[in-house]
């Protein structure tokens, strides 16, 4: 099992944010969060990542990630959020190559032919060769978000969390960045927990869904087995279903 979660509950002074969490996903999965605004997604992702202390167990690979050393996540576990602070003016290459710095023996040793080869790798899988000299103050959103992805990429780690990565992407740059994960997960083997509010984008991407509202789970399993209509009634209230076709009805009105 790649990751094990069991029955993780996060408060914050004495107030619950989520409850008795568990799920489980392997290698190949992509494991997509959704649920209302405040249902404690992010939450969700942040005790995984060990950004936030929870009680439970969060096994990764048999092992319980509250015992792994900082090195060893550094390697294995890549994190993804909508936004990235960009304070210094580096090039692509340099964000990208940051992505190596957990294999380093330091912060002066030299870059290896592998830490090489897995960052020319990144950059051209993300479509980033015309920008690997250019300052990354000088890229749009998109371009930013992809250089950040490059990254995790030439981490190369076993399971990669995202906290909603394009949530503020126009639908080209969206389309691309999930394509990309896609393409890395089927070519690596690797599993994802995705935090996601396009519904359409989980039921297109995920292999498996986790339904939150208040903070407790409200369905996990096979994707289309939990984003059903009667399941979004519950934590929406209303009729998702009726309204995106109802969507798609004024898009084809257009012709």
């Amino acid at each position: 099992m790649m990751l094990d979660v069991k029955n993780v509950t996060v408060s914050f002074n004495g107030k619950t944010i989520i409850e008795d969490i568990s799920f489980s996903l392997k290698n190949n999965q992509w494991l997509m969060v959704v649920g209302p605004n405040g249902a404690g997604k992010s939450t969700l992702i942040n005790a995984v990542s060990q950004g936030v202390r929870y009680t439970g167990t969060v096994d990764f690979v048999n092992v319980n990630l509250a015992k792994i050393k900082p090195a060893e996540l550094a390697k294995n576990i890549g994190v993804l959020t909508q936004s990235h602070f960009v304070g210094y003016s580096f090039t692509v290459e340099e964000v990208v190559k940051l992505g190596r710095y957990a294999y380093s023996r330091g912060i002066f040793s030299a870059v290896s032919e592998e830490d090489e080869e897995m960052v020319n790798k990144a950059i051209a899988m993300t479509g980033l060769e015309p920008f690997r000299k250019q300052s990354v103050t000088t890229l749009s959103g998109g371009e930013l978000q992809r250089t950040f992805l490059a990254q995790i990429f030439a981490q190369d780690p076993k399971l990669l969390l995202l906290d909603e990565p394009t949530n503020h992407l126009d639908p080209v740059f969206q389309k691309l960045t999930f394509e990309l994960i896609r393409k890395w997960v089927e070519n690596t083997g690797r599993a994802v927990v995705s935090v996601v509010h396009d519904l359409s984008l989980a039921l297109t991407y995920g292999t498996h869904a986790l339904l939150m509202d208040k903070g407790k789970l409200v369905s996990y399993g096979k994707t289309r087995d939990v984003i059903t209509r009667e399941n979004l009634k519950k934590v929406y209230f209303m009729d998702v279903y009726g309204w995106m076709k109802e969507l798609l009805f004024q898009w084809n009105k257009t012709g």
